[in-house]
């Protein structure tokens, strides 16, 4: 027989909304939420629609967060599977949001719903902040929310986001934070001209070398506790008209820094800038942040998503901050202890995604205890 949070994930998956579509998954999730008791307050921003659902009006606030919406399929003739169809087989349900993170808003609420049902005055709240911006530009989805929810002053105290955080088994990894992400986009400034002639020309490439060397093998920090040092990466990079015997005119660099706490943004693109004006490059520069980085301390929170780890799966899960960005970083700044904790993500973003339904069904289990920790 079919498990409830199985049942759900299907139905999810079978709705094709990629970014920023919803194909009614919200409308969904919100019917089943209220009928346990829960508020809900719809939220559309220009292209995106959020929901805000809320159970109760004390504190703490427990809220699951996550993100409906999901990246294009790609050739859907590489799937074994269609990638909206739900196929269950072997053990594992495939499509195309099965790990992330369809699957673990099934299992979010469904395991609300037990909980409910035997707490029925359970203390705090109990909220949902979904989005179907996530995989997309993420402008006007869990930021627009957050800023809604900041200005009547209504407050998240933790924080479960669904994102894929285990590795080789169910909750092996829970992160307990991320790294911030800060873009530059380099354009070094020449002057084009006939590479015979190179004393007619300036070329932005080799002015730019030095720096660039620079760049590379700078040690930003040594991380700490919980993050590792800093990273820079250069991403892309491009100059010249194509023809071997025109000096170009301008280079333009593209690289981005995961930091930790140790620097603030601000750091970085002084240190940035100085290295430009040591290397004498005429350049202009733009920066894109992506997110500051957060960090959960172990606390409540963290004890509480241990214990319900322990008693489901009998071990315990290594707390990181590896990987990219998540909305976490958008909650985090509130004041909210955020934690990530889902499914594998061995096949996310990839042809034939897929998820253990043994998985998501102690995934319920696990958010089920984890609400049982902090609100009985």
């Amino acid at each position: 027989m079919m498990s409830d949070v199985i049942t759900l994930a299907k139905e999810l998956i079978r709705r094709p909304s990629v970014t920023p579509d919803d194909a009614g998954c919200q409308h969904v999730i919100s019917e089943r939420l209220a009928k346990v008791g829960f508020k809900n307050e719809p939220m559309f921003f220009v292209d995106t629609l959020n929901t805000w659902s809320r159970r109760g009006d004390s504190q703490p606030n427990i809220c699951f967060a996550g993100h409906t919406d999901v990246v294009p399929t790609g050739d859907e003739a590489k799937w074994h599977f269609p990638p909206f169809a739900a196929t269950e087989h072997d053990g594992y349900l495939h499509g195309r949001g099965a790990a992330d993170m369809k699957g673990s808003l099934a299992a979010m609420v469904v395991a609300t719903e037990r909980f409910v049902a035997k707490h029925p005055d359970h203390k705090g709240s109990i909220s949902f902040l979904i989005t179907s911006d996530e995989e997309g530009p993420f402008i006007n989805g869990t930021t627009r929310v957050i800023d809604t929810l900041e200005a009547r002053n209504e407050k998240i105290d933790m924080c479960i986001v669904g994102e894929p955080s285990s590795t080789d088994k169910l909750a092996d990894v829970v992160k307990n934070g991320r790294r911030g992400s800060l873009t530059a986009y380099l354009t070094v400034k020449g002057k084009q001209g006939h590479v015979a002639y190179p004393h007619l020309a300036n070329n932005p490439v080799h002015q730019a070398s030095a720096f660039l060397q620079a760049l590379c093998q700078e040690q930003w920090d040594d991380g700490n506790a919980f993050f590792p040092a800093t990273s820079m990466q250069i991403s892309n990079i491009n100059a010249g008209t194509g023809a071997g015997n025109v000096i170009p005119g301008e280079l333009e660099v593209q690289f981005n820094f995961r930091y930790s706490t140790q620097l603030t943004a601000e750091q970085i693109k002084a240190r940035v800038i100085a290295m430009l004006d040591a290397h004498q490059v005429s350049y202009d520069l733009k920066w894109i942040h992506n997110g500051q980085p957060f960090i959960t301390e172990p606390g409540e929170l963290i004890d509480a998503v241990q214990s319900a780890i322990r008693n489901e799966m009998g071990y315990e899960a290594e707390l990181q901050t590896s990987g990219g960005t998540s909305d976490g970083r958008f909650i985090a700044p509130t004041g909210a202890k955020v934690i990530e904790l889902g499914p594998r993500n061995a096949t996310i973003h990839q042809v034939d995604e897929c998820v253990s339904c043994e998985d998501l069904d102690k995934l319920a289990l696990i958010y089920e205890g984890i609400l049982k920790q902090l609100l009985t």
